[in-house]
This record gives structure tokens, sequence and C-alpha cells, in this order.
């Protein structure tokens, strides 16, 4: 595994712990930016919305620049957005909007220039095992990010915790600078034009709302873990943290799982994730006032639900291309799911209580497996015909855009 690898993940580790430091500060930051509760809250879903729309075009703008470039480029911005968050003041509510737009625009193209790299400088038999490297950043910013700078905002004032990030962002930068090769071009780059291209393809979209099924069901459960366990299974404030750090330490085993076998069972892979996951999701929402099985079933979701993150990135890849504008839509796309799953899932707790958004996870696996059959079944049916195993572009052979191949021909 290339040392690069790590260094990439060092960088999105620092976008994460960004994108979620709000939400262990609102308080704080409702009382320093003399705003209320749900107005902190909007910059959580203004940081979100910015990824998933704003993302795909920042990366359009950076595509003529060699990859390492383009992420300098990228944590400019994004320093640029984290220090105008940490200098706002008391009636700086619109300049900390802006710094979240900032850093939301540029953490999503990072995901996306940051992992069509990891493609281009891995071997393609181990490009799903690089990306659960590269995803650790994402499950270690929600391990350990969130708080680290939950608690150096408590103990020293919420903009110490934008400076910190500010900080981890600078020594990502330094280490990307010096710890990952300058390559020209993307492998196979055939420009914008053939990054598009892919995107007319019906087969693209099926596989993109895919990634959007299984966050989207993963995070109806994840966003209301807090009042569940506490309002529903019982647990005290004091212990539902310890609760979520135990969640975050599944999702790293998980990730890392997955990207052992990522490259070779892609399908198979986020089939079994989903079904598990759907018996998970409906396990908690029948037993959620029994905390044994509501733990068990809560570290269940921990270890099947974002972990299938490198198995999603294989199969867009293999779908599409490795270059830099897939990787940044298909991130838009998982930013989707993210904001359908928890913005569904206020709704239904509405009606039907808190138990429901653990319903509405069940349901959105069940759909997005309904997506992932039609591969499995042409897997199956591949199998077990002429075809040898090994020659299916699902089970780890290096994808070649049509138009490349056609070259070669």
């Amino acid at each position: 595994m290339p040392r690069a690898v790590y260094v990439l993940a060092l960088g999105i580790f620092a976008m994460v712990t960004s994108e979620f430091v709000v939400a262990g500060l609102m308080p704080q930051m409702a009382e320093g930016l003399d705003a209320t509760i749900p107005q902190i809250g909007y910059l959580i879903t203004a940081f979100a919305v910015a990824m998933a729309a704003g993302g795909p075009f920042l990366t359009v703008a950076l595509m003529k620049f060699p990859p390492r470039t383009a992420l300098m480029v990228l944590f400019v911005i994004f320093l640029a957005g984290n220090v105008l968050a940490a200098t706002a003041t008391a009636t700086g509510y619109g300049t900390m909007m802006a710094a979240r737009i900032i850093t939301g625009i540029a953490s999503q193209a990072f995901f996306g220039v940051g992992i069509s790299m990891c493609a281009q400088i891995t071997r393609p038999e181990i490009r799903g095992r690089a990306i659960a490297v590269v995803m650790n950043g994402l499950m270690l910013g929600t391990l350990l990010g969130l708080p680290i700078s939950t608690l150096v905002g408590e103990r020293f004032g919420w903009r110490a915790a934008f400076w910190t990030i500010t900080l981890i962002t600078v020594v990502a930068a330094g280490t990307t600078l010096f710890g990952v090769p300058r390559i020209e071009h993307a492998e196979n780059s055939g420009g914008l034009r053939q990054e598009v291209g892919v995107f007319r393809k019906p087969k693209m979209w099926l596989v993109l709302s895919s990634s959007t099924l299984i966050i989207g069901a993963t995070f109806s459960a994840f966003s209301y873990f807090n009042p569940i366990l506490t309002d529903v299974t019982g647990f005290s404030t004091g212990t539902v943290p310890l609760l979520l750090v135990a969640y975050g330490a599944a999702t790293v085993i998980g990730n890392n799982v997955v990207g052992r076998f990522a490259d070779g069972h892609t399908v198979p892979v986020l089939a079994v994730g989903l079904v598990l996951n759907t018996l998970f999701l409906t396990g908690f929402a029948l037993l959620a006032d029994v905390p044994a099985p509501a733990i068990i079933c809560m570290m269940g979701i921990g270890l099947v639900g974002v972990t299938m993150n490198p198995a999603m990135v294989t199969r867009v890849q293999r779908a599409g291309n490795a270059g830099p504008l897939v990787n940044t839509v298909h991130s838009s796309f998982i930013t989707l799911g993210i904001i359908l799953g928890s913005s569904i899932g206020a709704v239904v707790i509405d009606i039907w209580g808190l138990r429901a958004p653990l319903w509405l996870g069940a349901v959105l696996a069940l759909v997005g497996l309904a997506t992932v059959l039609p591969d499995l079944a042409r897997r199956t049916i591949l199998a077990t015909g002429p075809a040898p195993l090994s020659a299916l572009p699902d089970e780890g052979n290096e994808f070649v855009p049509a138009d490349q191949s056609a070259r070669k021909q």
C-alpha cells in the first residue's frame, strides 16, 4: 500500500472533522453568534447542501490541474473557510454561513479528487483496500475528530475548535505536498467530455442511486441515535457518548473488512451488507426498548452501514471511470443520502415516533438491495455460463473505459 494513501486519509480526516464540529458545539456557537439552536442547525444543512451541489462544479474547474496541485488548491480554499469560521463575530452569523458553504464545497471536491488519485497510485487488484484506507479518514473523523473538537470547544471556546481543525489541515496539506507523488494526468483520462459521457449510461444512475439508498438507510437511524437511546432504550445522557464511540469503532472495523473484499466481490459485498443492515435496523426498531439487543443492533448498523463505501466506490468506478468528476458526483449522491435520511427521518418522527427512522432505514435498505440485485443476478448467470468468473467486470479486473478499449482493439 503506497504511503500516499495514508496521507490522503489524513486530508479527509480534517474535512470530516470540520463537517461534524458544529453538531458537537451547537449551544456554545448559538451563544457566541447570537443565534438560535435551529439557526446553528442550518449551518449543518448548508454544509451538506454545499457539498452535494457545489463540489462537482469546483472539481470541473480544477480538472486541468495535476491531481496533487488540485488537492493543494482545495486545501487553500478549505483553510480560508475555516479561518473565516474561527474569526466570525457575535454578529457574524452570515459570515459563518458563508464559511460553512465554502468548506462544504471544498470538502466534496477533495473527496472526489482524493479518491480518484488513490485509484491512480494503487494497483488495480488492491484499489478496494486502498479506498478503505482513505475512507478510514472518514471513520476516524467520526470516532476521534468529533469528540476531540467538541472537547477543545468546550474547554477553550468554540472558535478554538475551528483553529484546531485549521492546524490539522495545515499538517495534512504539508504531508500531501511532500508525501503524495506528482501525477500529470488522470489514468485513462479523456478529459471533461469523457467524464461527463459516463453519465449518459442508465447503469451509472442505478449504481449512484444504490449509494444514496445505502447511506440514506444508515443515516436515517444514525441521525437520531441520541434521542432513541435515551428516550426509548433508557440510557443516561452520559452513557450515550460512550455508545457512539463504540459505534464509531465498529465503523472502522467494518470499513477495513469491506475493503478486503471490495475488489474481488464488489456486488456480493453490497448485497450482503444491505441484507444485514435491513435485519439490524428492523431488529433495532422492534427491540429499541431492550438495552442489550438494541446495542447489538446499533453496533451491527455500524459494521455494515457507511462501511460499504469501499465497495460502493469500486462499483461506481467500474460503471464509469476513476476520474475526479465521477468520484465527486458519487460523493454528492452519498451526501444526498445523508440529507434524505436525516430529513425524512425528522418527518416520520413527528408522525410515528422515535422508532420510525429505524423502520425508514430498513425500507431504504430493502430498496437499495433491489438496485443491486440485477448486477448480482447477472454475475450469477455469467458465473454458471461459459465465461470464467475471473472475466467478470465486477470481480477485480481493471476498468478500461469503452472508448479506450476500442482504441486498443
